[in-house]
């Protein structure tokens, strides 16, 4: 099996793509969509993104101390992509891609009406990395759609199609191969 050699690079594909919604201390909302999103700490919960200096969001979330990780969805993918490619400054995104605006519990963020869970997040610490600084960031809040909840209290994510990135590329997911533990049951 032949192998090529490509420079050092982020390869760590696929990636939760999230829409991560922002408000101003004046209050204007804004969205950016993230793909350097990740779990780092269950215990207290905790959450990292990654965001360029130079994006508008970027200022908002050093300002406030806060922002909403909203998960993504098929439906959602054409206002992923959007929120991902358009700015802030020129757009308001959540009139442009008919976005529900809805408030939060424990932060000035908005959630996204139309996804799935929305994770209310305060920062912690902020990490320069180079291109990105890495917002470390504490779960206060976390919202789910009732809609994908059984009778039992199960939430089930895969019924409202979530979505992954890879490379440029928005994946659909959703195929169940197994459960945890599944490998070692007897």
């Amino acid at each position: 099996m032949a192998k090529q050699l490509w420079k050092p690079g982020n390869m760590l594909y696929p990636l939760p793509v999230v829409m991560v919604s922002v408000a101003d201390k004046e209050g204007r909302n804004n969205i950016i969509t993230i793909a350097w999103a990740g779990t780092i700490c269950s215990n207290p919960p905790m959450v990292s993104i990654s965001v360029r200096p130079e994006r508008y969001s970027y200022d908002i979330i050093k300002e406030t101390g806060e922002f909403v990780i909203n998960l993504t969805t098929k439906d959602l993918t054409y206002a992923t992509d959007y929120c991902g490619v358009k700015s802030g400054r020129d757009v308001d995104k959540f009139r442009e891609m008919g976005l529900t605006a809805l408030s939060g519990k424990e932060v000035k963020a908005p959630l996204i009406a139309e996804s799935p869970v929305n994770i209310e997040c305060k920062v912690t610490q902020v990490i320069p990395l180079g291109s990105h600084d890495m917002f470390l960031a504490e779960v206060v809040a976390v919202h789910v759609d009732e809609k994908y909840m059984d009778e039992k209290g199960k939430f089930h994510l895969d019924k409202a199609e979530p979505i992954a990135y890879s490379h440029g590329d928005y994946l659909a997911t959703g195929e169940l191969l197994g459960t945890f533990g599944y490998s070692v049951k007897k």
